[in-house]
C-alpha cells in the first residue's frame, strides 16, 4: 500500500488509478460486518432497498449557499440536521411486504455494543400501516428523489404510488394505478423531467409527473404485466423495461412507441438486409434471380427521350409503384416494433440494471439466466455468467459497483458477485436464512446491503481498520491514557 501511496506522490499512477485500486481492495475484502447492524423494524420482505446515493456520472457540485434539510423522526429519539445531498450515502431506505417503508441513518449509529465496537443503526422513521396515507398491502419499491433525500416515492400492491415528505412523513401527491405495482424509478441524470416511470400487472408503463401529479403518458407495446423498470445512465428520455413476456424495450418518451426490443437470438451486429428482401416482388416486371445465379449481375435499365427545348435527354424509364389501397395509413416508425414479439428471456424479465456509462444492459429472468446486453447494437453479448437459480415469483433488485466491473444477483438465499465481463463468479455472500429479494452497493463506502425473506438488512463491508477502531473507542481528537503526557497545562 505504501509504495502505491509513493508512486503516486511522485506521478507514477495516476490519483484517479490510485483510488481505482482502493476501492478494487476494498470491494475483494467484502465481509459480513462485525462492526454494524441495521436494526430492521419491518415484519415482512424486504423488497426494496437504497442509500441515498448520487448514481449518475461525476460530476462538479458547488456547495456554496445550499442551506441544510432537516429530518424528523417518529418515536424516541433523534433529530438529524445538518446537509443532506445524496453524494453523502448517508440515508438507507427500506420497502417491505407488511406495508412499511423506513429510514435509516447508515452513518451515525444510534447506540453501540459489545465494548463500543458493534454500532447499531436504528430506523429514524417509519411509515406503515397505521399511517392515514400508508400502504394497505405489500411495499415493493421505494426509490429517493435523485436530486435529495427531502421526498422518496413507494409503490404498493394496493394499485397506488406515494411521494412523501421527508421531513414531515407526509403523503405530497399520489397516482393510483390500474394494478400492482411493481417496480418505480426515476432518471438519475434528469434535468428537463421529474417522472416516475411505473411498472405494474397491467400491460402498460405509466409516467407519472410529480410537478402536475397526473400521468404524461403511457407506453404501450409489452403483452404482459411489466415487473421492472430502468431509466437509462446516459440519456434522461431513455427507459428500458422488461414484463412477463419475456420482452426487454427501450423506449425514448418523447416519441410513440419503443425504438428497440431486444431479441437473445441476435447475437452479432446487424447487417444491412440483400436487395432481394428489401424490393417486393409483386408488380415487378423483371424475371427473378434463379438459384445459383449471382446477385452481381448489372441489369441494363431501358431509357426513354424527352425534349425540352431544342435538347434531348434520356431518363430511366421506370414505371411508378402502385399507390396503396384508400383509407391505408403508413404506421409511425417508433410504432413498428409495437408488433415485434422477439424475446430476451424464455420466462419473465425479474431484473434489469444499466452500467454506470450507459452502454450495457444486464438482465435477469426467470429463467434463471443473466445476460449482458449492448444496447447500441442490442445484441446479446453472449456473456456465458456461471449457473444460477433464481427465483420467479417477484421483481428482484441487482446491484452494480461504480466501476461496473462487478454485479451482485440475489440467488435465493445467497447473493453472488460476478464478473460483468467474463461471467465468472467472483464471490458469493452467505448469511441469510431466507430468499434474498434485493441488493443495494453503496460506491461512497463500498458497502454492500441485502434484504431478504428473513425480514433482515445485513451490510457487508470491508474490514474495519485497527486506528479507525480506536479513534472511534476513544473519541476523535482524543488519545488513550497510554499515549497521554504527564505534563499539565
Amino acid at each position: 500500500m505504501w509504495k502505491k501511496v509513493g508512486e503516486r506522490e511522485v506521478g507514477k499512477i495516476s490519483p484517479y488509478s490510485f483510488a481505482n485500486r482502493i476501492r478494487s481492495n476494498r470491494i475483494s475484502s467484502l465481509d459480513l460486518s462485525n462492526y454494524k447492524e441495521i436494526v430492521s423494524v419491518h415484519r415482512g420482505a424486504i423488497n426494496s432497498l437504497q442509500v441515498g446515493d448520487w448514481a449518475g456520472p461525476p460530476v462538479e457540485v458547488q456547495m456554496g449557499g445550499r442551506e441544510g434539510l432537516e429530518m424528523s423522526c417518529m418515536g424516541e429519539g433523534c433529530l438529524v440536521a445538518g446537509q443532506v445531498d445524496l453524494t453523502e450515502g448517508r440515508y438507507l431506505l427500506s420497502a417491505a411486504s407488511d406495508g412499511s417503508a423506513a429510514v435509516y441513518d447508515v452513518q451515525c449509529a444510534a447506540k453501540y455494543e459489545g465494548g463500543g465496537l458493534v454500532a447499531k443503526h436504528e430506523c429514524l422513521f417509519v411509515v406503515d400501516k397505521q399511517h392515514e396515507h400508508g400502504h394497505k398491502y405489500s411495499v415493493s419499491s421505494a426509490i429517493w428523489y435523485p436530486i435529495d433525500t427531502g421526498l422518496f416515492i413507494t409503490g404498493s400492491y394496493d394499485h397506488y404510488v406515494n411521494v412523501w415528505d421527508t421531513n414531515t412523513t407526509q403523503v405530497v401527491v399520489n397516482f393510483k394505478m390500474p394494478g400492482k405495482v411493481y417496480q418505480t424509478a426515476m432518471s438519475p441524470i434528469a434535468k428537463s423531467h421529474m417522472l416516475i416511470a411505473a411498472g405494474t400487472e397491467d400491460v402498460q408503463v405509466r409516467l407519472c409527473d410529480i410537478a402536475s401529479g397526473a400521468f404524461t403518458h403511457t407506453l404501450s407495446g409489452h403483452r404482459d404485466g411489466v415487473m421492472t423498470v430502468e431509466w437509462s445512465t446516459s440519456s434522461e428520455w431513455v427507459l428500458a423495461t422488461g414484463g412477463c413476456d419475456g420482452a426487454i424495450r427501450f423506449w425514448d418518451i418523447r416519441r410513440a412507441g419503443c425504438f428497440l426490443v431486444l431479441d437473445q437470438s441476435r447475437s452479432q451486429l446487424g447487417k444491412r438486409p440483400p436487395f432481394l428482401e428489401r424490393s417486393s416482388s409483386k408488380g415487378s416486371a423483371s424475371k427473378p434471380f434463379q438459384a445459383g445465379q449471382s446477385s452481381n449481375v448489372k441489369v441494363k435499365i431501358p431509357l426513354k427521350k424527352t425534349t425540352n427545348g431544342n435538347s434531348t435527354k434520356q431518363t430511366p424509364n421506370i414505371s411508378r409503384v402502385p399507390r396503396q389501397t384508400k383509407g391505408w395509413h403508413r404506421p409511425h416508425p417508433g410504432m413498428m416494433s409495437s408488433h415485434d414479439r422477439a424475446t430476451a428471456h424464455y420466462g419473465a424479465v425479474i431484473g434489469l440494471k444499466v452500467t454506470a456509462d450507459g452502454m450495457y444492459l444486464l438482465s435477469a429472468g426467470s429463467d434463471s439466466r443473466l445476460k449482458l446486453w449492448d444496447i447500441e447494437s442490442g445484441c446479446n453479448t453472449l456473456v456465458n455468467y456461471e449457473a444460477t437459480r433464481l427465483q420467479t415469483s417477484k421483481p428482484i433488485q441487482l446491484a452494480i459497483t461504480q466501476d461496473s466491473s462487478l454485479v451482485f444477483l440475489p440467488c435465493m438465499t445467497a447473493i453472488k458477485a460476478f464478473n460483468v465481463w467474463s461471467g465468472k463468479t467472483f464471490r458469493t455472500f452467505r448469511g441469510h436464512y431466507e430468499s434474498v429479494n434485493c441488493c443495494w452497493f453503496s460506491s461512497q463506502d463500498q458497502e454492500l446491503y441485502t434484504g431478504s425473506n428473513d425480514r433482515q438488512i445485513l451490510v457487508w463491508s470491508p474490514p474495519k481498520s485497527v486506528h479507525r477502531e480506536v479513534d472511534e473507542k476513544f473519541g476523535e481528537g482524543q488519545m488513550s491514557t497510554s499515549d497521554q503526557d504527564n505534563w499539565s497545562d
